[in-house]
This record gives C-alpha cells, structure tokens and sequence, in this order.
C-alpha cells in the first residue's frame, strides 16, 4: 500500500508521522465490530470543554446494515461518491451546540469535535485502518435522513476502512493518491508570541 509520512523538522510520533487521508479503499475488507468500537473508544476518551462531549457520530457499516450506509452515501457530494463506494464503515460527526448541563450555547462544540474525529483518525492508524474525513456533503439532507435534532451542527463524514491499491481510483484521483504530502511552512501558521511573528 502507498505509505506518505510526513516530512518533519524534528522528530514527531509515528502514529502522527504516518496518518493521511488516502482514498483508495479496499471493499473486499471489512471492518469488524470490536475493531470499529476501538475506533469509537478512541473518539470517546478526546479532551472537551467541562468534558462536555458534546460530539455525536452516527456510524454506518455497510456490513451489517447496507441500507444505513447508502443513506450516508446518498448525502455525499458526487465528486465523493466516486471513491466512497468502496468505504465499508460512514460516519457522519455531528457537534451539539448547547452545553449538556445548563443548556447555553456551547462555543467550543465544533472545536471538540473536531479534537474527538483526530482521535479516530490516529486510533485507526495505529490499527492499521485509514480514514478520509470530508466537508462535501449535504448537511441539511444529512438532519433529514438521520432525524437529527435541530440544535446539532452536521460537522463532517468520515469514510474508514482498509487501504487499497491506487488502482482502484478514477485516474484523476489517482494521481492525487500518489502525489507527494505538502504543507505551508511551520512559521506561516504557528506564530511566537503575537500575530504574524512566526516560530524559528
């Protein structure tokens, strides 16, 4: 399978080092319910404000109820739909956004959420799994199709499973699969002090 570590300035864990979000999913290999549990556990145990929580994931396994999973399938933006369909394992991250034990607005939701989906992604790393999460999708077909409350901010979708070949992929995915990792220089987003004065 494509390995891409990230090319680092100094020395970072393996686990952070290795995850990336590849599209080429196998669909031959599913994931099984303790392995997707873990997954969950690993989300379960991220930091929140007032340990809040305040993330919900509805999980859809293609393996065990083929018809919940192609409505998570069904919200995806087209473009997504060209790789997801070998995804065995859909979640949709949804943030509440009014604190669990007095009902005020909850600032910091979306934030924790988010801290609780990087939890995931590392986990299933560590396992051995992928997971490409995505900001393409319908979020108000996902309250409909999920009957979600209506105080809850439909974050992202997070395709999981086991990497493929890049053979797998429409040549225009491809190529992207097997491009080499970038990103901004260090100093451009992490600042010493004040706005704009970036870390050396």
């Amino acid at each position: 399978m494509q390995q891409k570590p990230a090319t680092t300035r100094v020395k970072i864990h393996d686990i952070i080092q290795a995850r990336w979000s590849p599209r080429a999913f196998d669909p031959d290999k599913p994931v099984s319910h303790d392995d997707l549990l873990a997954l969950l556990e690993a989300a379960h145990w991220a930091p929140s404000c007032f340990n809040d929580q305040p993330w919900r994931f509805v999980v859809c396994d293609k393996a065990t109820d083929e018809t919940d999973w192609q409505h998570a399938f069904s919200i995806l933006a087209e473009k997504n739909q060209r790789w997801v369909k070998n995804a065995p394992v859909l979640i949709l991250a949804v943030a509440m956004e009014n604190f669990n034990h007095n009902g005020q607005p909850n600032r910091w939701a979306m934030y924790d959420t988010g801290a609780a989906g990087v939890s995931l992604c590392l986990q299933a790393t560590a396992m051995g799994m992928c997971v490409h999460q995505m900001g393409g999708f319908d979020a108000e077909k996902a309250r409909e199709v999920f009957n979600l409350p209506g105080d809850c901010r439909p974050m992202a979708m997070m395709a999981v499973g086991y990497q493929a070949d890049a053979d797998v992929l429409d040549d225009d995915f491809k190529e992207t699969e097997l491009a080499a990792r970038s990103r901004a220089a260090l100093n451009e987003r992490f600042y010493a002090g004040q706005w704009g004065r970036g870390v050396e």
